[in-house]
């Protein structure tokens, strides 16, 4: 029998988030999913750089941990749990979600399903070869141009997968890069048979998604109005969607729990990377973000309802990352009297010093930090009292010996340059890795996903 109401929970808004939220919503309330969404553009290049020092890794490993922490009280509750923690090793981590379940007892009562198929970097030179450009959607840039630097290629799946997985019967279902909005509609479309032409529901289960993809950002976290008001931010509660089989849906969050729920909040998350609002574009469907109607509906509860969906597109989006270089960022802090001219001193100073090196960078970037960092020539003139500048200065370029004599040439400015300096406790500036962010398109019928399901 189909069940009236579905409530999913979200636990997670990126790697790295409050490690109890999961953990709260799980023990604090009736829900039937719980959605942790973990990846983000420049994750999967990380990961992808561990799975190549070490097979076994390339995935979220904090999932397995909570996983081992939550599993008696979903199996318990008959909570399902849906994630793309698994990054770009989805198996090994499904596998080690197994082991930590058999070392539960609960052998016999879960089953974990892998949706594998996002992960293209083995393919991408007979893409080429077949002539799939992949063109940068940002500059039309063709892929070929930094083929030889490319970390990770992922394509964003969809929540078919997912639902194919949640209907051979996986209580935890581990995905790659899947969007953050399929974690949310898959369920929905599990538990309420939708098709997938069924446009305007699945465009509900979308935005139902995107409003709790980011966690608190839905219950008061991170919003703007009032943003004083809100209550007990310490203990926050993160959102839930009650959804219902004919697109409607709540959010709301679990009783005694900080933060709030408001048309605010909502609206907020809302329009937050909504890009075009009358077509927000994802593998399942393409969302009318300006038919989206919303109305108070009690404390801590917000009805969602009128949305309106239009067909698929036939491409997927791909999220391809390469290497771009290094840059490094070095901070020294200067005091009262006269903050903000002797950090724009030392800032002249320390520039002067890398052009008579003969050091080339792409861009030398400086902030000043309780002066103008935020808002740049925006911020006029600060006061003359200031009691204190950080100045900012990163470089970035292609050349690593260059970025390397960069960071050595901050902490000699302490006793060659403006007096009243600190805040060099941090030590010399570390170099790092450019990561950039290249997205494409690829046909729908080049990309194949599969489903296996481990038995604990």
């Amino acid at each position: 029998m189909m069940k009236q109401t579905i409530r999913v929970a979200s636990g997670q808004g990126f790697w790295g988030d409050l490690l109890d939220a999961p953990v709260r919503q799980v023990k604090g309330g009736q829900i039937d999913y719980l959605m942790l969404d973990y990846l983000a553009e420049v994750t999967m290049s990380i990961m992808q750089k561990q799975r190549a020092r070490d097979a076994n890794a390339g995935y979220a490993r904090d999932f397995v941990s909570l996983m081992r922490e939550i599993l008696p009280d979903c199996v318990e509750k008959k909570i399902r749990v849906t994630s793309n923690a698994g990054g770009v090793n989805p198996k090994g981590c499904a596998e080690a979600v197994r082991d930590a379940a058999r070392d539960l007892g609960l052998s016999g009562k879960l089953k974990i399903g892998i949706v594998t198929g996002d992960d293209i970097m083995p393919r991408l030179d007979e893409f080429l070869r077949r002539g799939i450009e992949f063109r940068n959607m940002d500059t039309g840039e063709l892929l070929a141009t930094v083929r030889d630097k490319v970390q990770s290629a992922n394509v964003y799946i969809g929540a078919t997968a997912l639902v194919e997985a949640l209907d051979k019967g996986a209580d935890v279902v581990v995905t790659g890069r899947a969007t953050d909005t399929g974690l949310t509609l898959a369920p929905l479309m599990h538990e309420f048979g939708w098709r997938n032409d069924d446009w305007n529901l699945l465009a509900a289960g979308t935005i139902a998604g995107h409003i709790i993809e980011c966690g608190a950002q839905a219950s008061g976290g991170n919003c703007l109005y009032k943003w004083n008001e809100i209550p007990d931010l310490t203990d926050v509660g993160f959102p839930i969607v009650e959804a219902q089989s004919d697109g409607s849906f709540i959010v709301t969050k679990h009783e005694n729990t900080g933060g709030c729920v408001s048309l605010q909040t909502v609206k907020e998350q809302l329009v937050y990377e909504m890009g075009d609002p009358f077509n927000y574009i994802t593998p399942d469907c393409v969302a009318d973000f300006t038919s989206i109607n919303v109305e108070d509906a009690g404390e801590n509860r917000v009805r969602v309802f009128g949305i309106k969906g239009k067909e698929a597109t036939d491409f997927y989006k791909v999220s391809i990352s390469y290497s771009a270089g290094y840059k490094a960022v070095g901070t020294l802090v200067y005091s009262y009297p006269d903050a903000f001219e002797k950090a724009k001193a030392a800032d002249k100073i320390l520039r002067g010093r890398l052009e008579r090196l003969g050091l080339k960078f792409d861009l030398i970037h400086t902030e000043f930090v309780g002066a103008n960092a935020l808002h740049g020539h925006l911020a006029g003139e600060p006061p003359a009292n200031l009691p204190e500048v950080q100045l900012r200065v990163g470089v970035r370029g292609q050349d690593r010996k260059a970025v390397e004599r960069f960071t050595k040439e901050i902490a000699p400015l302490i006793l060659t340059g403006p007096p009243g300096v600190t805040g060099f406790a941090g030590g010399r500036p570390k170099v790092e890795e450019i990561v950039a962010f290249f997205p494409a398109l690829i046909p729908k019928t080049e990309i194949e996903t599969s489903i296996e399901i481990l038995e604990v």
